[in-house]
């Protein structure tokens, strides 16, 4: 259950909804920041909420925490009042956003999206208000244009303002093909503002180009006054450096037990502990700052904030109830488990892929043994299951390979006795 919060100042609310978000560049953000300060001004004179949406397509089935990111925002504006609409990208998913893809999207059929939709919306609850979130599909008014009306659309756009677009850039660059539908996406996603009339989207920054430029060019084209654009960086991974993914082996999956995301967040390096708690704690400016603060001046240490951040994530998504159990269970299994108290040091680099460092320090005496063992969950990272021969050690801990094989992995050359 969400946590009564006190009214906030429009001060606090604009800083409230900014927290986290990156544009890239300080003017553009200095302009939606005002431009948010004004609409939610607005909202208060005349009583009308903002209409917010986040769209997904679920492409897939397999979410993440990295997926969480914006549903917590959209979730910030729902407790502030504001009308919190949840569009399933059920036309949109059929191409695929090619923004940050290297090469074409695989065709959907509107069958398979429909099945990996129920398990958006089943997730999305766990965040959302059910009572209090619109649910829609896009295919309701992306599927009823006409060839007219995609003329029309394509109208207020050049080929050149696509190319410009990195990842366009670097194919065609290469020779790759660029398949003429790509180019359809950001003309339907920025539709989908015009027809739910948005005051602001949220998405990532991979988003920009979608929502910045052909969403507000779109909703100014049909006398609509332009939507803010709340955009966020993609989550990184347990490595603390790559976006957070399934296929990189760095995930945290939400369809798991409170105990295993639990020791999973355990596991971050320090350095992103400051992106997790904006990005996906339920924690406001001044909370994080003052948590900052006592971290700096010695006050709190490292391990605790980070135990706090885990309790409140896991606490977010499966109740107090089974935050309480899973920090019990950490503290039980990892903090007060005996280890061999002659266990070998070994140094290495933070970074490193585990089936290097398993070869490296012995405990595999090669890469296809090491990954071997991983397949069959008997390899251990300061007490979770390692799941991918992709995972990438984030820090100093102890790496176990089968039940008593164990090696203190530190970033310092080991001390010597004379």
């Amino acid at each position: 259950m969400e946590p009564q919060r006190p009214a906030m100042s429009l001060d606090e609310q604009v800083a409230y909804l900014m927290q986290g978000t990156e544009y890239g560049d300080d003017q553009l953000r200095r302009a939606m920041e005002q431009e948010l300060r004004e609409r939610l001004e607005e909202a208060q004179r005349t009583g009308r909420p903002l209409r917010v949406y986040l769209g997904v397509d679920p492409r897939t089935s397999d979410l993440h925490l990295g997926h969480v990111v914006p549903m917590r925002k959209l979730r910030q504006f729902q407790e502030l009042g504001h009308t919190a609409i949840f569009l399933i990208g059920s036309f949109t998913s059929l191409i695929g956003d090619p923004s940050d893809k290297e090469k074409a999207r695989r065709l959907m059929t509107f069958e398979e999206v429909m099945a990996n939709a129920k398990t958006y919306t089943d997730q999305a609850f766990r965040i959302l208000d059910p009572e209090k979130t619109v649910i829609d599909y896009n295919h309701r008014w992306l599927g009823e244009l006409k060839f007219g009306d995609l003329i029309h659309l394509a109208s207020h756009f050049t080929v050149q303002q696509f190319l410009a677009r990195e990842t366009f850039r670097k194919r065609y660059d290469r020779g790759d093909p660029i398949f003429l539908h790509e180019f359809f996406y950001p003309l339907m996603q920025g539709y989908d503002a015009v027809a739910l009339k948005a005051d602001v989207q949220i998405g990532g920054t991979d988003q920009m180009f979608n929502i910045i430029v052909a969403g507000r060019k779109l909703q100014e084209a049909h006398g609509q006054k332009p939507q803010i654009g709340i955009l966020l960086p993609l989550l990184p991974g347990t490595d603390g450096v790559r976006k957070m993914s399934k296929s990189l082996g760095n995930h945290i999956p939400l369809e798991t037990t409170p105990e295993d995301m639990y020791g999973k967040l355990m596991s971050l390096p320090d350095q992103v502990m400051g992106t997790y708690m904006r990005l996906l704690t339920r924690w406001t400016p001044d909370q994080i700052a003052h948590l900052e603060g006592e971290l700096a001046a010695g006050r709190l240490h490292p391990r605790d904030l980070k135990m706090r951040i885990a309790r409140e994530i896991v606490d977010m998504l499966f109740g107090p109830e089974a935050a309480r159990r899973a920090e019990e269970h950490f503290i039980r299994v990892f903090q007060k488990q005996e280890l061999p108290e002659d266990m070998p040091e070994h140094p290495f680099t933070p970074g490193q892929n585990v089936v290097d460092v398993l070869v490296a320090t012995g405990l595999a005496p090669s890469r296809s043994e090491a990954k071997r063992k991983i397949r069959q969950r008997g390899v251990r990272f300061n007490g979770q299951v390692v799941e991918s021969p992709d995972f990438v050690i984030p820090g100093p801990g102890v790496l176990q390979m089968g039940k008593r094989r164990f090696v203190r992995l530190i970033d310092r050359p080991p001390t010597t006795n004379h």
